[in-house]
């Protein structure tokens, strides 16, 4: 079903202070909400499907099936490049593609903060085979893509094939930038009160262990932001959120100190969704501290002390007993070093088409594209159709009619049982799809949703299903 932009939802930032109050001026839960409780929540499970299926994954566009023979090669198979995949295998039964990736494992990388706040105990549930996931037929190039030439429609491997196309996806992801935080190595991910989210299963099953010795006894926790375009923005603040409440857990929130540090002026870049969190933040007893147009640029482990620097290029000293540290971001080398980029690097698409803005033969989806916002696996259910129609047109020598609103979904944890689901757009809209939740409060069946439904939807995704 194709998604029309004057039928869907949208919430501006005035109206959304109207009609969904935060925490601190209205406490009166929604008529819905008060209506459920816990169990029946769970007990809904039937109409859960359904939810799924117009929350963040609501939208989808029509699907046409083509017979021309082409030659699609896809570079990435993490859930943006299996979804195209797995469309395009459907829907251009003719075409020969080829995915490049050297990646044996999927992951489902929104699952590591449920490992790294102690909500699953297992790396298991986060960790599939990319051989489970792609479709069949396909030419599987287990290497990753080392240099784009575009101007010859190739791309050269690491071992340096050239694999030809007419048509290209770059569905590549993005680089973390661990080694641009000085003193800090990736070996002291997991240790000594230094955790991670990002970085893998392993770390994030660490960075629980590193915050479960924390809370024994509290201390000071030192809680970043990066300063870069960064995949899933709202996990820092999720992170922040679950050890404010693992704190209360253990009786040792009013002995500790959680200041969190944003290169920014906001720690959200929607308006109204950062003011609901600072509002929050500053509810609590003791507050969560926010502080401002800090960078974290180094780390002395042995003196557990973080270096932060302003936006003068002043820098100071924080001391910590727990630090979460989320690294810069980039676009993988092979993208920033090659044509497609734009000046900052990324993948240089139209927002909305999503075609490459100089060859028209190339497409992106995913964490690569340099678009305002979009770094989600929720942005892949909505953009991978539309990529996947916007391609067929481009080959049957039409122009790209779908078009991409920037939609961004995150659920945001608030403590154990209970989330926020916010969704927007390009333009800071909220853009609520399920009825009764109200994207501005916590509600247990947000939470449902994050522990126990997004995965299978995820799986869905990247399977071509929905």
């Amino acid at each position: 079903m194709k998604r029309h932009s004057s039928n869907q939802t949208r919430i501006s930032n005035q109206d959304a202070l109207a009609a969904y109050p935060n925490r601190a001026d209205d406490n009166k839960q929604p008529i819905v909400s008060r209506l459920f409780n816990r169990r029946q929540f769970i007990g809904a499970g039937i109409a859960t499907g359904a939810v799924i299926g117009s929350m963040s994954l609501n939208g989808c566009v029509s699907s046409p099936t083509a017979q021309e023979k082409v030659n699609i090669v896809i570079v990435g198979a993490g859930i943006a490049g299996l979804a195209v995949a797995n469309r395009l295998s459907r829907q251009l039964p003719n075409a020969t593609l080829t995915i490049l990736d050297s990646r044996q494992s999927h992951y489902y990388q929104p699952g590591y903060t449920l490992l790294a706040t102690g909500v699953w105990n297992t790396t298991d549930k986060v960790i599939d085979s990319n051989a489970n996931l792609l479709p069949s037929g396909i030419n599987w190039i287990q290497e990753n893509a080392r240099e784009f030439l575009p101007d010859n429609n190739q791309v050269i491997t690491e071992s340096g094939k050239k694999i030809g196309y007419d048509y290209l996806v770059v569905a590549t992801g993005l680089r973390l930038g661990f080694e641009k935080i000085e003193g800090l190595n990736i070996q002291d991910l997991g240790t000594e009160g230094i955790g991670s989210v990002y970085h893998s299963p392993d770390i994030a099953i660490k960075t629980w262990q590193q915050i479960d010795a924390f809370r024994q006894k509290g201390g000071r926790a030192v809680m970043t932001l990066a300063h870069t375009d960064m995949k899933c923005a709202g996990a820092p603040l999720k992170m922040t959120f679950m050890l404010h409440d693992r704190l209360i857990q253990t009786g040792t929130r009013q002995n500790s100190d959680i200041q969190f540090f944003s290169p920014h002026q906001t720690v959200f870049s929607v308006p109204v969704v950062n003011e609901n969190i600072l509002s929050r933040w500053a509810s609590y007893d003791p507050p969560i501290g926010a502080n401002f147009e800090q960078r974290l640029t180094g780390i002395d482990k042995s003196a557990k002390a973080a270096y932060f620097t302003d936006s003068e290029g002043n820098q100071n000293r924080q001391d910590y007993d727990f630090i979460h540290v989320v690294p810069p971001m980039f676009a993988v080398d092979s993208i920033l070093n090659s044509p497609l980029a734009n000046k900052n690097g990324w993948l240089d698409v139209d927002k909305y088409t999503l075609q490459h803005k100089r060859y028209e033969n190339i497409f992106g989806v995913g964490d690569i594209n340099g678009t305002p916002k979009g770094k989600t696996a929720a942005t892949v259910k909505l953009s991978a159709p539309i990529v996947t129609n916007n391609l067929i047109e481009v080959i049957q020598g039409k122009t790209p009619s779908q078009k991409f609103d920037g939609y961004t979904s995150c659920p945001l944890l608030i403590k154990k049982g209970e989330a926020m689901l916010v969704e927007f757009d390009y333009e800071n809209n909220l853009t609520p799809s399920v009825p009764f939740v109200n994207p501005l409060k916590e509600s247990y069946f947000a939470w449902f949703l994050e522990e126990m439904m997004l995965k299978p939807a995820y799986m869905a995704v990247a399977k071509g299903r929905v």
